[in-house]
């Protein structure tokens, strides 16, 4: 059986942690509320009613390619592809190219990020490994303009961070339904995992304050996050309908 991700890949082992996942979803909602293409989630009404389920629709979809055997992550891909097709036709015009891109972008920053912040630093091949795996899932949604290789990406990364972001009233409303469907202290440390996680150029624009407050702490969760109360802790803080799908990505597959 071929897979469409090598099992001993490093990506694998960052997306087979919900720690891991978690820091990626905090960063992908902070990046999410300042992106100019943001009216396009806003179009179909699903965002602003309920932006955790659509950015962990996101992190699903995600994981089921990254999980699965090539075919059926193709199909995966094309399903993708063709859901914003058909939001194209409904609206009567196309996502930007960049917007797309924005998407494969924070992607691979986001997952060695949040990988580095809570195990290790990762190699130069280990961060091109990455950019491999989303590079042939943008490759296949038929994506322009894609970097050719890892360095190219840093700098159309660096690029897009500096002119595709803008602190708009999506990005207000955004927060605003963040903290509602959180709560205040869920909402808190979502703006601390934020703080630690995302590019200086997203959280300049973010109302996230300045003290990373949540440092210490989780220095010691990463000593302790294979003990019982370290998990105890981390399920007491994530939203009770999200509970049991968080805890499920604990595992290296969860899709047929």
């Amino acid at each position: 059986m071929e897979l469409f991700v090598d099992e001993h890949s490093i990506v694998r082992r960052i997306w087979g942690k919900a720690d891991t996942i978690l820091f990626i979803f905090a960063g992908a909602a902070a990046e999410f509320a300042l992106n100019k293409a943001v009216d396009w989630l806003y179009f179909t009404g699903k965002l602003p009613a309920d932006p955790l389920a659509r950015l962990f629709s996101t992190v699903a979809y995600s994981r089921q390619i990254l999980f699965s055997e090539r075919e059926a992550a193709l199909k995966a891909i094309d399903k993708i592809t063709a859901i914003h097709k058909n939001v194209e036709t409904t609206r009567g015009s196309q996502i930007p190219d960049w917007a797309y891109r924005d998407v494969l972008f924070l992607l691979i920053d986001l997952s060695i990020r949040s990988y580095e912040l809570l195990e290790k630093p990762l190699s130069i091949a280990e961060k091109t490994e990455v950019f491999n795996v989303f590079y042939n899932v943008g490759d296949r949604m038929q994506l322009k303009r894609l970097p050719i290789n890892y360095d190219h990406y840093l700098q159309m990364r660096q690029d897009h961070l500096e002119h595709n972001l803008i602190n708009s009233a999506f990005t207000a409303d955004l927060y605003r339904q963040y903290k509602k469907h959180l709560g205040f202290t869920r909402y808190q440390i979502l703006k601390q995992a934020q703080l630690l996680t995302v590019p200086t150029q997203v959280s300049q624009q973010l109302p996230l304050g300045k003290t990373a407050w949540l440092w210490p702490v989780l220095k010691i969760y990463k000593v302790t996050k294979n003990l019982r109360p370290a998990k105890f802790f981390r399920d007491a803080l994530l939203p009770p309908q999200y509970k049991v799908q968080i805890q499920g990505m604990d595992q290296p597959f969860v899709f047929g």
